[in-house]
This record gives C-alpha cells, structure tokens and sequence, in this order.
C-alpha cells in the first residue's frame, strides 16, 4: 500500500510504538524488551533508540505469545524452535559457508542471534533477511521444519 505516492508500506515496515503493541498484546513493555533481549524479535530502532515495531513484528510476537501461553513452551524452546529453521537451505549457503557458520552448527538460537562472519550472512541485516521476515507466525515456522526433513 502507498500513501501519498512516497512511502510503501508493507507488513515489515515499522509503524507502531513499543506501548501501542504491548497493549495490542496485552503485555507490559517489559516483556517485550525481554523478548528483543533473548533474541526473538528484532524490532526497528530509530537514531533516538525508540523502538518501532512492524506488523510481522506483531503477528512474531503473538506466535511467541501462544507457544508460551497455549503450549507451555518455554523462551530457551522458542529459541530452539526457532534455530531448526533451515537458514542455510533458505539461503543456498554453500558447503564451505555452512562449514563457518554459527547458525548451521548451533542447536538453540536462531539464525539471527549470530554474529556472521565469513558466509554470505555476514551483509545483511538480519532484520531485513527473508529468514527473518518470512517466518513471522507459527505455521511458516512449522512449514520450514517440514520442508528441511522431506
């Protein structure tokens, strides 16, 4: 969608406030600065460090939200569900960057919590990366796992 011809806004384009989501959400602030401190979300910060967060942001943070309140899960197990995304398939890594990247050995963090050094990663903002903004609710998370074990 665009308004006046200038701006293109999309479900990753920062909109709202981190107090307008937490009350979308019906949490504190605070757990959602816990959720960007343990890895989860990435929102946008702008040069004032304000925090502005997108739609796939929200719908991210209602999976979060669900895994822990419906299922029971854990953070460390979101972090882990999150890690079995297969970054490397999603981004044809090839045999010798999946050899020096964090992500492809690691086993509970997602591709995101790394540092990338030495692989095509190393470029790009995770927070603009489609393995970031591709798998926003539980489902595309589900169908990831699924395609990596077929």
């Amino acid at each position: 969608m665009k308004i006046h011809n200038e701006i293109e806004i999309d479900n990753n384009t920062p909109l709202y406030a981190i107090g307008v989501v937490a009350q979308l959400l019906d949490v504190s602030v605070h757990v959602i600065r816990m959720y960007e401190m343990e890895g989860l979300i990435i929102p946008f910060k702008k040069d004032s460090r304000h925090r502005l967060y997108s739609n796939n942001d929200i719908t991210r943070l209602k999976c979060i939200r669900s895994g822990i309140n419906e299922h029971k899960l854990s953070i460390a197990s979101i972090k882990t569900l999150y890690s079995m995304i297969p970054c490397w398939s999603i981004k044809n890594c090839s045999p010798e960057e999946r050899n020096v990247c964090e992500a492809f050995s690691g086993s509970n963090l997602p591709c995101w919590s790394y540092k990338h050094k030495n692989n095509l990663c190393e470029l790009q903002e995770c927070k603009n990366c489609e393995v970031y903004t591709n798998h926003t609710n539980c489902e595309s998370i589900k169908d990831s796992i699924k395609l990596a074990t077929r």
